[in-house]
C-alpha cells in the first residue's frame, strides 16, 4: 500500500531534469557509459575531462539514468560528495530525490539492508547540508521505514524534523502509529499472548487508525498459529469486505493455519484461490503444503507437492529434507528416512542440528548401521563422532541429540555412559523434556535401578513435568527386578 501511494506521488511531481544544452545531455551520456563499463575506476585514476564541466543538470541526468546500475549511481553519489576537487557541485535536492527513488523503486532498499542504510545516509546527508526537506521527501523515508519496521528510526527522525521545524503529514503521523501497534500485536504474538493481540488490534481501530494489509495478516498469522482458524478465516472475509487485497503472506498464514490442523483440502482450495488472485506460491508455502501432507501420513502427496516445488525452480532446501525425513520416521519407515537423508546430503543440502540429529536416532534406535558407512560412521562410536561433526561445523547439539544418543546408550545396555550423557545436558544448561526423562527412566528401570529411575521421577514431577505410560510402567517393571 504504502509503495503504491509512494509512486504515485512520485508520478505527481516527476523527478525530472532540468532542461538541459545537447552538450551536457551528451557529457551525461559518456559519464554513464563510463560508470557502466568500467564504474568508478576512469574518474579516481585520472582527472577526467569529462567532470571539468560537471553541473547539477549533468548529475542529475546521471544519477536518473536506469541504465546506470544501482550499484554505481550510489558510488558516483558518494564520490561526487567525498571529493573535494567537487565542493561547488555538490548533489542538490533533485540529485539526492533521484537517489532515494531509484533505491525505493529498485525495492532492494527493502529486501538488502545495506541499501536500506544507504538511503538513510542519503537522507542525513541532504539534512546536515540544510538541504530542503519537503513532503515528498519525508514521504519516501518513511515509507521505507515502514516497510523495514524501523519504529524507533521512525520516532528519532520525527523528533529531529520537528526540532528543525518540520511538520510530517497526517499520512506520516499515521503510519507510524500503525507501524507501533503492528510491532505491538507481533510482540504480543510472539509471546504467545493472543488476548492482548487482539486487544491491541481493536485499540487501534477504536482511535480511528486503519488497520492496513499487513496488520491484518499479523493478526491471522498468530491466530492460525494458536490453532484459532475460524478467527483467521473471520479476519480474512473482513478485510476482503473493507477493501484490502490479500498478499502472499496472508494466504500463507491461513495455510500454515490448515496444513496445522490437517486440513489439507482447505490448504489446496487456498492455493487455487490465490493462483487465482495472480499470487504465485513461494517456497515457504510450498514447504508448509510438504509439512501438512507429512504429518497426515500422505507421503506420497508431500512428494508430489515437492516435484512441482522443484519443476517451480526451488531448490529443495534445509526444511524440505528434515520434513520429508520426518514424515517417514512417522510411518516407521527409517529406512527411506535415512536413504532420503544421505541423497540429498549427497546432492549438496547442507544438514543441520535437525538432519544430524535424525540420522543418529534413526542408528541409535536401530542399532544398524551400515548405511552410516556413506558418511564413515558406524556404530555407537561413529554415533559420537557425527555429533563431533556437528561441533565442528558451528552446528550445536540440542536437547534431542542428546536424547537420541542417551536413548542408543541404553539400548545397548550402557547405563553407565547413559547417566553421564544425562548429567552432561544437565551442566550444559539444556533444557530436560519428558523424552529426555523417559529414555533414562526407562533405562535405568530395565538394568533394576529402581532407586535412581524413582529419584529422576521425582525429579521430573517437580520440574512440572508430566509421566506418560511408558514411565510408570517401566518403573512398576523396574521393581520386580530388584
Amino acid at each position: 500500500m504504502a509503495t503504491r501511494k509512494l509512486l504515485q506521488t512520485f508520478k505527481k511531481t516527476p523527478i525530472t531534469a532540468s532542461p538541459t544544452s545537447l552538450s551536457n545531455s551528451e557529457t551525461a551520456q559518456k559519464i554513464s557509459k563510463t560508470l557502466i563499463r568500467a564504474g568508478l575506476k576512469p574518474f579516481e585514476t585520472t582527472d577526467s575531462s569529462l567532470l571539468s564541466n560537471l553541473d547539477s543538470h549533468i548529475t542529475n541526468l546521471v544519477f536518473s539514468n536506469p541504465n546506470v546500475p544501482l550499484h554505481s549511481c550510489l558510488n558516483f553519489f558518494n564520490f561526487l560528495r567525498k571529493n573535494q576537487s567537487f565542493v561547488s557541485h555538490k548533489p542538490d535536492l533533485q540529485s539526492h530525490l533521484s537517489v532515494v527513488f531509484r533505491l525505493f523503486k529498485a525495492r532492494r532498499v527493502y529486501a538488502d539492508c545495506n541499501l536500506f542504510e544507504e538511503g538513510f545516509r542519503v537522507f542525513d546527508y541532504m539534512v546536515s547540508y540544510e538541504l530542503k526537506i519537503d513532503d515528498r521527501s519525508l514521504y519516501c523515508i518513511f515509507a521505507c521505514i515502514e516497510e523495514r519496521w524501523r519504529v524507533k528510526r521512525a520516532k528519532d527522525l520525527m523528533i529531529e524534523m520537528a526540532s528543525k521545524g518540520i511538520k510530517p503529514n497526517v499520512w506520516i503521523k499515521l503510519n507510524i502509529m500503525r507501524l507501533t501497534y503492528t510491532l505491538l500485536i507481533d510482540w504480543h504474538g510472539s509471546s504467545g499472548k493472543i488476548d492482548e493481540v487482539e486487544r491491541v488490534f481493536e485499540e487501534m481501530r477504536e482511535k480511528g487508525i486503519k488497520a492496513d494489509i499487513h496488520v491484518y495478516t499479523v493478526v491471522i498469522n498468530w491466530n492460525c498459529k494458536i490453532g484459532n482458524t475460524k478467527r483467521a478465516f473471520a479476519l480474512f472475509d473482513e478485510l476482503a469486505e473493507k477493501g484490502l487485497v490479500a498478499n502472499v503472506h496472508t494466504y500463507g498464514a491461513l495455510i500454515g493455519g490448515v496444513c496445522k490442523a490437517g486440513e489439507m483440502e482447505a490448504a489446496e482450495i487456498l492455493v487455487n484461490e490465490m493462483q487465482t488472485q495472480g499470487l504465485d506460491v513461494n517456497q515457504l508455502i510450498y514447504n508448509t503444503l510438504i509439512d501438512g501432507y507429512c504429518k497426515r501420513g500422505l507421503i506420497e502427496e508431500a512428494f508430489k507437492v515437492q516435484v512441482i516445488m522443484e519443476k517451480k525452480g526451488f531448490q529443495n532446501d534445509i526444511y524440505t529434507l528434515n520434513t520429508i525425513a520426518d514424515g517417514f520416521r512417522k510411518l516407521n519407515q527409517p529406512e527411506k528416512a535415512k536413504r532420503w537423508l544421505l541423497t540429498m546430503i549427497e546432492k549438496g543440502v547442507v544438514p543441520n542440528v535437525v538432519s544430524y540429529t535424525t540420522l543418529i536416532d534413526i542408528y541409535c534406535k536401530e542399532g544398524d548401521f551400515v548405511e552410516a558407512k556413506k558418511l564413515k560412521k558406524g556404530r555407537m562410536k561413529e554415533a559420537y563422532e557425527l555429533r563431533d561433526e556437528m561441533r565442528a561445523k558451528g552446528i550445536v547439539p540440542d536437547i534431542y541429540t542428546y536424547t537420541s544418543l542417551l536413548h542408543g546408550e541404553c539400548i545397548f545396555g550402557k547405563l553407565d555412559d547413559a547417566v553421564e550423557l544425562f548429567n552432561e545436558v544437565r551442566q550444559k544448561g539444556l533444557p530436560l523434556n519428558v523424552v529426555t526423562y523417559t529414555a533414562i527412566i526407562s533405562g535405568l528401570s530395565k538394568e533394576g535401578r529402581s532407586e535412581e529411575a524413582f529419584k529422576l521421577y521425582d525429579e521430573m514431577t517437580e520440574a512440572g513435568l508430566t509421566p506418560d505410560d511408558r514411565v510408570y510402567t517401566s518403573l512398576v517393571s523396574s521393581l520386580h527386578k530388584t
